[in-house]
């Protein structure tokens, strides 16, 4: 067990393991963007049915949301992988993370239908930021909870986009997580985690609110509210300024020249997760440095 730790202090060596488990967990991760959007979807209809005292047999008929036979269990497990052309069961060696992809020419083994580039995308993606997370905080405590964190964020932002929802059954917990790891001083103090959450919800429930105000539409989602103060909980109070103008700045820059270039209807909203996750784990990694340039760059 001593070597071990001994070999995984090295950065280069415990960089490479990260990067491998990340490629593993980016193929769970895209089970989870796929399946938990039905699982809520599926649960909020079948409360709207018990209250309204309708049978499921009777209701309207949802394709949307009737992925496998209503016997069949489905949740992040079950049923297995499967071909979603023509249902053929993907064997284990068909699954591994981006190199099966490759080998098999993004092509189904069986009906040689076309798989989505998104899958090894978002398993390169996880693996290329586990090792950042790996080099940056080294072989630490610091670095395991920055790569549940890192996962977590990858699975809502491509929430986000599909469904402009991030789950509360993602942000609730590792809200608390962070909180909990106030106690240890792991990224910030209890002090600063809990004016940090409570500051991060408020913040962007008071822009909301002003917003409807002076325009009567919705700018944001609920969800957006919780995210910002899920960084607030585990970074502090004081990293919701640049992780606010980071998002912003990004946001508008990327809608603008969605708008002009792509001809993105204006009145179709932008999911502004993804840029509020991606802001703050820039702020996780780099926040002490960003926040240092942006304190000298005003004078403070």
């Amino acid at each position: 067990m001593q070597q071990l730790s001994m070999l995984l202090n090295i950065p280069t060596l415990f960089s490479v393991l990260a990067g491998v488990i990340g490629l593993l967990v980016g193929s769970f991760l895209n089970v989870v963007i796929y399946r938990l959007p039905i699982m809520m979807q599926r649960g909020w209809r079948k409360e709207c049915l018990d209250y309204l005292q309708i049978s499921p047999e009777t209701a309207p008929a949802d394709d949307a949301l009737n992925a496998g036979s209503a016997e069949e269990p489905f949740n992040l497990i079950l049923p297995l992988s499967r071909c979603p052309s023509c249902n053929t069961p993907i064997k284990p060696y068909q699954n591994i993370p981006v190199i099966s992809y490759l080998f098999l020419s993004g092509k189904c083994a069986k009906c040689g239908c076309r798989i989505s580039m998104r899958y090894p995308i978002i398993e390169a993606f996880t693996a290329l930021a586990s090792i950042v997370v790996a080099w940056h905080f080294g072989y630490t405590p610091q670095a395991v909870f920055a790569l549940i964190l890192t996962w977590s964020l990858i699975a809502l932002i491509f929430i986000d986009v599909d469904h402009q929802l991030l789950p509360d059954s993602i942000t609730l917990p590792l809200l608390w997580l962070g909180m909990c790891l106030s106690l240890f001083n792991v990224y910030t103090d209890a002090h600063a985690s809990i004016i940090g959450a409570a500051a991060g919800y408020t913040a962007l429930w008071a822009v909301f609110h002003l917003f409807k105000l002076a325009t009567g539409k919705e700018g944001m989602g609920y969800g957006d509210f919780k995210l910002l103060a899920l960084f607030g909980a585990w970074l502090g109070w004081q990293y919701l300024p640049i992780i606010i103008l980071l998002s912003s700045l990004v946001g508008a820059v990327i809608g603008v020249g969605m708008i002009i270039f792509v001809k993105h209807d204006h009145n179709v909203p932008i999911p502004f997760g993804p840029y509020l996750a991606a802001a703050g784990w820039i702020a996780l990694l780099w926040g002490n440095d960003l926040n240092h340039l942006y304190l000298t760059t005003v004078g403070l």
